[in-house]
């Protein structure tokens, strides 16, 4: 509903009008989201850092958690993996005009109307897929529902360049860190690439929603993913299982 604008900035070395930038571009999009920026406060630092403060409402009937999840449901993403990489890559210059443009508008997607079709149809759980990776934010759903998981590599959805660029090394020291925190959490096919590892890892800035919804259901959920604009795309990319904790990895 509303939102406070939290900024550090170098006012020292970089113009007041790259701020000004920033800050209009967090309230179009805030504005998109149907939230009202009342205020915000700002610093001097060393380096540009933007975020929001939120402040929302949600009905307790409507809340859907980490811990439904249950044998047999099937796992649904509805935006592409290597974020986390590609704007690292950009950071060494590795990266070509039009994938940064294909990355930002992935970033500028908001996740709205793809939770208001998971409501709609009804899941078993879900969370966003943020700083702990793809993988990272499916413990939490193993964790918290008492089950196991089953990824299928090949139907995981990545941006194109992004194992191009992983054997270029340019992978975030957050995606290493969340490779090593999982190790003794996942079975990985001994098949699967090193490349495809890390991009299972790796943290993601806006990235999609982690569905898990009742095999009855999933054809439904993803043809009314599939069918919005505004959802960027909607893969099945595995399967809840009975073994409590353990995620396995197929190619």
């Amino acid at each position: 509903m509303t939102a406070l604008n939290i900024v550090g900035f170098p006012n020292q070395s970089l113009p007041l009008s790259i701020m000004e930038a920033i800050i209009k571009g967090g309230a179009d999009k805030a504005a998109t989201a149907g939230v009202t920026i009342v205020g915000g406060h700002s610093i001097t630092d060393s380096a540009s850092k933007y975020g929001l403060a939120v402040t929302g409402f949600v009905e307790p009937g409507k809340i859907i958690t980490k811990s439904g999840a249950k044998p047999g449901d099937r796992l649904v993403l509805t935006k592409p993996l290597g974020v986390g990489v590609v704007t690292t890559g950009i950071d060494h210059k590795l990266v070509r005009e039009d994938l940064v443009g294909r990355v930002t508008d992935i970033m500028l997607t908001l996740n709205r109307r793809a939770a208001e079709i998971m409501l709609e149809v009804g899941v078993s759980a879900c969370t966003d897929v943020t700083g702990y990776g793809l993988l990272g934010h499916l413990r939490e759903i193993v964790t918290a529902s008492g089950v196991g998981a089953r990824v299928e590599a090949a139907g995981v959805p990545v941006i194109p360049e992004t194992e191009e660029l992983v054997r270029a090394g340019a992978v975030p020291g957050g995606t290493h860190n969340n490779y090593r925190y999982l190790r003794e959490a996942v079975q990985w096919d001994p098949a699967l690439s090193n490349e495809m590892r890390l991009i299972l890892c790796d943290p993601q800035t806006s990235g999609g929603l982690l569905m898990v919804v009742p095999r009855e259901r999933k054809d439904c959920l993803l043809a009314a993913l599939r069918k919005d604009p505004e959802v960027v795309l909607a893969e099945e990319i595995g399967e809840i299982v009975e073994e409590p904790g353990v995620i396995s990895v197929t190619t």
